[in-house]
């Protein structure tokens, strides 16, 4: 028993464990599109167009109606007249028999079919306008999966800079804290040896230096685990699978070369929500002519019947009667069906205006907000671009100084409140400067995302 116990362990201790997936930007990107329920989501509710679509052409096709019924119905023995008599000779009396109601001859099943088979021959641009507008619900709904895969690429470009950020700002602090532990454990040495010119308050303000960074460290590993794991989420490896990425660090992505003018023109053809608003625009314009048209007939063709047919009762046949439990009867029918509710159809019609001139207000604003967002996200990104040239020199020089001063403790030349000085000058600038090239890189991303250039 020991032996197998031994043997499980061993097995547990080199059993392979699953390989962290590594993925750079693009490939997390490409897998967010392939795992995203809600792009999956904004596909079926186009499939759910698509069929309202079918549906409106489909009023082209045949309409079929059939009602039919079994019940109950008198039975009848004998002729038309009374007493059962099948003809009325001269002199005799020829009254007709009187006893639909009553039930001298039992009971018979009726049974009954009734049918209409009709295909539309004109309608006035009722089904024609129809299908336009279900078209344009269509187009709406695909630049709904447009935009939902514009925001899923611009969710996983975020959560991608923000760990690459997080995790550089973990490092800067590490860096920074086992400066501190070393300069810690010097003056401590010191301070008993009686060596240099280190007080009591110089480890005193070490260790409070420490604490803080302790602080941020523990902060920038929180934000990072949360960056991580909403990438794992967006891409689909899942929360409790291995993920890492491809960039060792951080860094500024090329500045784009186009020209705002040429951006913004770019917008205004390629953006998801200009298409939209068009398709809009024809989807209203067509349902304003569609209720329109619900004030004209429908002409049509086909078919009309019955037939019926009723157990223990004589048939009765003459052509100036009809038989409602024994009879069979079909022709071909051309029509017209006219419905119209007076005080409903120009409601509608108002209505359907309405809406179109509110999507007209809106397709108007657009024209003029695009650019404008356009320009916002431009001159976002040239600011964040700037300010990262200028941070990154700052940031080289705050290294330098800092490893200046920490050298010239360890000399014995410097006071602790400086090195902290030196210190904390580094970590503002180094850690500027990551925040600001993750948000230069984010600022890219948004600009290529509000002018189009990712459709």
């Amino acid at each position: 028993m020991m032996k197998f116990a031994w043997m499980v362990l061993i097995g547990m201790a080199v059993a392979p464990s699953v390989p962290a997936e590594t993925l750079n930007l693009q490939q997390a990107i490409h897998r967010a599109m392939q795992s995203d329920p809600r792009i999956a989501e904004r596909k079926h509710l186009v499939d759910a167009a698509r069929a309202l679509l079918e549906e409106a052409l489909g009023q082209r096709s045949l309409h079929i109606d059939v009602n039919a019924f079994v019940g109950l119905a008198p039975g009848v023995d004998g002729g038309f007249y009374e007493n059962g008599a099948s003809t009325c000779s001269a002199g005799s009396n020829c009254t007709p028999r009187s006893d639909a109601y009553k039930f001298n001859d039992g009971i018979g099943v009726w049974s009954n079919v009734q049918f209409t088979i009709i295909k539309p021959l004109y309608t006035f641009g009722k089904i024609s306008n129809y299908a336009a507008a279900a078209q344009g619900n269509v187009d709406v709904k695909r630049g709904d999966t447009l935009l939902q895969r514009d925001q899923t690429r611009m969710q996983v470009t975020q959560a991608y800079y923000g760990y690459l950020a997080a995790r550089d700002t973990r490092y800067l602090f590490e860096d920074v804290r086992q400066r501190l532990t070393g300069a810690e454990d010097l003056t401590q040495r010191w301070l008993k040896q009686g060596r240099g010119k280190v007080k009591q308050s110089d480890l005193y303000a070490l260790q409070t230096g420490l604490a803080l960074v302790d602080k941020y460290l523990a902060q920038s590993r929180a934000v990072e685990q949360i960056a991580l794991d909403g990438l794992k989420v967006l891409t689909g490896v899942g929360l409790h699978n291995p993920l890492t990425v491809a960039d060792d660090h951080i860094r500024p992505v090329p500045l784009p070369t186009q020209k705002l003018a040429e951006l913004q023109a770019q917008a205004l053809q390629k953006r998801p929500e200009v298409a939209q608003l068009e398709a809009g625009l024809r989807a209203r314009r067509a349902l304003v002519a569609a209720h329109k048209a619900e004030a004209k007939p429908d002409v049509y063709v086909g078919l009309a019947g019955s037939l019926a047919y009723t157990t223990n009762r004589n048939r009765l046949d003459n052509p100036y009667l009809i038989d409602p439990y024994n009879h069979a009867g079909v022709t071909p029918v051309v029509g017209v069906r006219w419905q119209w509710a007076a005080g409903v159809q120009p409601a509608r019609v108002a209505r359907a205006e309405a809406q179109m001139n509110a999507l007209v207000e809106k397709s108007s604003y657009a024209r003029q907000g695009i650019p404008f967002q356009v320009a916002q996200a431009y001159h976002n990104m040239i600011g964040a671009y700037q300010s990262v040239q200028a941070l990154e020199q700052g940031s080289r020089s705050g290294r330098r100084w800092m490893i200046s001063r920490y050298a010239d403790y360890e000399a014995g030349l410097e006071e602790a409140s400086k090195v902290l000085t030196a210190l904390q000058g580094y970590v503002t600038a180094h850690s500027d400067y990551l925040a600001t090239v993750n948000a230069y890189d984010v600022d890219v991303a948004t600009l290529m995302r509000v002018s189009g250039a990712n459709e």
